[in-house]
């Protein structure tokens, strides 16, 4: 059994699971995809706001993998939002990796107070595609009155929309959404790191040790986070675990040899407790989330 790969809606196949770089610092993250990569990933998702992806570029020519056997995914930040300012951002995000195509590249945020710069910067986006310059473009933390908007003022529908969404949070409603209209739902925190690696007051419950959760890992000798991981994948979703550590880069990895019963997921898609760990989407704006992304 291997990992499974995705079509997407416009024909484009990608690793269905991808290695993630969110929170890897610049001096971590050549070794970390140089880690996964060797380990078996075929898929590295990173963006202009984790200020890394130079650092990526470093990583997967070390590594010796081929560019073309590679998946590369960025995201555009919304201080690079707007017709002129994206057509930059995919020059900017392309000369860090060092490469000339993206696989996928996505819209960081909405911004509900400036939807109209949003608009023009997926447009830029769609431009983009036509020219050759990405194979799939897409959005992220896009909630249900966003895409409808996104969707009735453009003309391709998105490739993927990538969102929280772990055990205690599945945003439910936003997956038939995308089920709906063939967009790809695609995981961030899907192990629910944003449940134990918190600066709450620790009153969050983390997945990690959620009997039911535990429960599965037993049956199959695995562990909580292979669990939720293989979850997604027998639920159709992509999903972006991270780490810098060898060891968790390989244990995200080795999902590929057991499935989970329909009963078994079905125990786990009750565990939603409905409650986003994450900033709320409708928060992020230009004056309070706003920041220079560098040149290359």
């Amino acid at each position: 059994m291997t990992i499974p790969t995705i079509t997407l809606n416009n024909g484009v196949t990608m690793p269905a699971l991808g290695f993630g770089v969110f929170q890897s610092a610049p001096e971590d993250t050549a070794a970390a995809v140089r880690t996964a990569l060797d380990t078996g990933y075929r898929h590295i998702d990173t963006a202009a706001a984790y200020f890394n992806e130079k650092e990526v570029g470093q990583g997967l020519r070390a590594s010796g993998v081929s560019r073309e056997d590679v998946f590369l995914e960025t995201k555009v930040w919304i201080s690079d939002y707007g017709t002129e300012q994206t057509r930059h951002a995919v020059d900017k995000a392309t000369a860090k990796l060092g490469v000339d195509t993206l696989d996928l590249l996505i819209l960081h945020q909405p911004l509900p107070t400036a939807f109209e710069r949003t608009l023009d910067a997926y447009r830029a986006l769609e431009t983009a595609l036509e020219e050759g310059r990405v194979r799939a473009i897409g959005v992220s933390n896009f909630m249900p009155e966003q895409l409808q908007r996104l969707l009735s003022e453009t003309d391709v529908v998105p490739a993927v929309n990538q969102i929280e969404l772990h055990p205690y949070f599945q945003q439910k409603q936003l997956q038939q959404l995308h089920r709906d209209h063939g967009i790809l739902t695609q995981a961030w925190s899907p192990i629910g790191g944003i449940t134990f690696y918190s600066e709450d007051d620790g009153n969050r419950r983390s997945t990690l040790e959620d009997p039911t959760i535990a429960e599965i890992a037993r049956a199959y000798g695995k562990t909580p986070a292979q669990v939720m991981l293989r979850w997604h994948l027998d639920e159709g979703r992509s999903a972006i675990p991270k780490s810098v550590t060898p060891s968790r880069i390989e244990e995200n990895f080795d999902v590929a040899d057991f499935t989970l019963t329909p009963e078994q997921r079905a125990a786990i898609d009750a565990l939603d407790t409905g409650v986003r760990g994450g900033p709320e989407p409708e928060s992020i704006t230009l004056e309070n989330y706003g920041m220079d992304i560098p040149e290359a």
